[in-house]
């Protein structure tokens, strides 16, 4: 009665905020300021997806799929995440067996003939698709498994009771608003919900913490040769005048006469405020200088067409789970009874300390055989009603670099969406669940656990 009266009172929170100079410096003092606001509990669901990216996607669908009442929370106009709003149209890794949910987006991507022919990895290493045309199917999939959708809203904080997660508050058009869910998934890419109920993190390499390199993705067009002037004014930016001066630049067709650009962007933090800010600068300045080489020293016919509105993230902070999975387990192939995604993908590790296409590892030790992700991975240590998916599920960095492909955060999405609303049914805790259950059912909704 004391907990229902809560849930349907206002929601409340606290912040501690430290001061920072205007350039950028933390100020070594205690200053601190606090604010608290009643503000309303205005939504309710079984399961709570904090952000949407392929693994929020994913799991939202798994749950609902379950019977559970689901909201997924993201903070953008479209789900999607790096896919999407990130530009990053490809899906790296195999595209078959990652269990129905994402057959049935690869399905609706085929009907749109939005998407390449499949042929398994590794004969093909990333199957392309149009990213615009998957924000659309990924919308009309939620709205189809009856998922309550709140774009355009920002999480914000967790109230944390005795290692149980009792309400979130979240920001969007309306103002904070306070949301209760009796189970959450962190699909947020940086562990941001685990973060703010202080349930353990790490992120980085442990010497120290530099995460693997973002990417700035941009589009241009093939234009006449009359159309094709450098767009760079001159004295903008210091001007790339070598093919060796250029940061690492992916290239890849787009649609019809376009081409998508991914150039490299090291040394910058996926967690910190500023450090993000200073990564969006830098990326976009990168992208005037490699286009100008391009436009100027190379004479392509090309004009910039659009910069993704967001970098692309491939390390932020991760939870620290009931098993943190490693190289060595990827090397081995390692199977594990609790089994609920299956991973493929080399070892995309770039050094994070330069912009060049070099590897923390030598060329010959990249590939692995395929290795199997166990549930442990997706319990949050200590916490009772929270579970990590995607990218900031529980694992060391170089595992990181395989296990971060899309396909494979599809899988270990659609898992936690079936212990999710698994615990719901059963009204338990996710890690009180029999994980070979979990397993079981997971395999039956289609994912091939090699």
């Amino acid at each position: 009665m004391k907990r229902r009266r809560f849930l349907q009172s206002l929601f409340a929170s606290s912040f501690a905020i430290a001061p920072w100079t205007a350039a950028g410096v933390r100020l070594q003092t205690s200053r601190s300021t606090s604010w608290r606001k009643r503000i309303a509990l205005r939504y309710q669901a079984d399961v709570a997806v904090i952000g949407g990216g392929i693994a929020g996607v994913t799991a939202a669908c798994s749950a609902a799929r379950s019977g559970a009442s689901v909201i997924l929370v993201e903070r953008f106009a479209v789900t999607g995440g790096n896919l999407t709003t990130g530009g990053v149209a490809s899906f790296c890794g195999e595209t078959a067996g990652q269990g129905m949910v994402f057959d049935e987006i690869i399905t609706d991507l085929e009907k749109f003939a939005a998407i390449a022919p499949y042929r398994p990895y590794p004969d093909l290493e990333a199957r392309v698709f149009d990213h615009t045309i998957l924000a659309v199917v990924l919308q009309e999939m939620l709205l189809r498994y009856g998922v309550k959708l709140l774009l355009h809203t920002q999480f914000v904080d967790a109230l944390n009771s005795k290692d149980r997660i009792t309400a979130c508050l979240v920001s969007g058009p309306s103002g904070p608003e306070g949301l209760h869910a009796e189970q959450y998934i962190d699909c947020t890419g940086e562990a941001a919900l685990v973060h703010a109920a202080g349930f353990a993190t790490m992120k980085g390499r442990p010497e120290d913490g530099l995460q693997l390199p973002m990417s700035m993705m941009f589009f241009v067009r093939h234009v006449a040769p009359e159309l094709a002037a450098p767009q760079a004014p001159e004295g903008w930016f210091d001007a790339i005048r070598r093919k060796d001066e250029l940061p690492m630049t992916s290239l890849w067709p787009n649609g019809l006469a376009g081409n998508a650009l991914k150039i490299k962007i090291p040394g910058f933090d996926a967690a910190d405020t500023e450090s993000m800010t200073a990564a969006e600068i830098q990326g976009r300045r990168r992208m005037m200088q490699v286009l100008d080489y391009y436009q100027r020293i190379e004479k392509k016919p090309w004009r910039l067409e659009y910069c993704s509105p967001r970098i692309g993230i491939r390390e932020g902070r991760r939870a620290v789970g009931d098993y943190v999975l490693t190289v060595d387990d990827l090397r081995a192939g390692r199977k594990f009874v609790d089994a609920i995604a299956t991973g493929v993908f080399y070892l995309d590790g770039h050094k994070p300390d330069d912009d060049k296409r070099t590897y923390i590892l030598p060329p010959d030790q990249l590939a692995v055989p395929p290795y199997q992700i166990p549930f442990r991975c997706l319990l949050v240590g200590r916490a009772k009603n929270v579970l990590a998916a995607g990218r900031c599920f529980s694992a060391t960095q170089l595992a990181l670099s395989s296990s971060r492909v899309s396909t494979t955060c599809a899988m270990m999405g659609q898992a936690a969406g079936i212990a999710a609303g698994l615990a719901v049914e059963k009204r338990c805790d996710p890690r009180d669940l029999d994980p070979v259950e979990v397993r079981s059912i997971v395999e039956r909704r289609g994912a091939v656990l090699n």
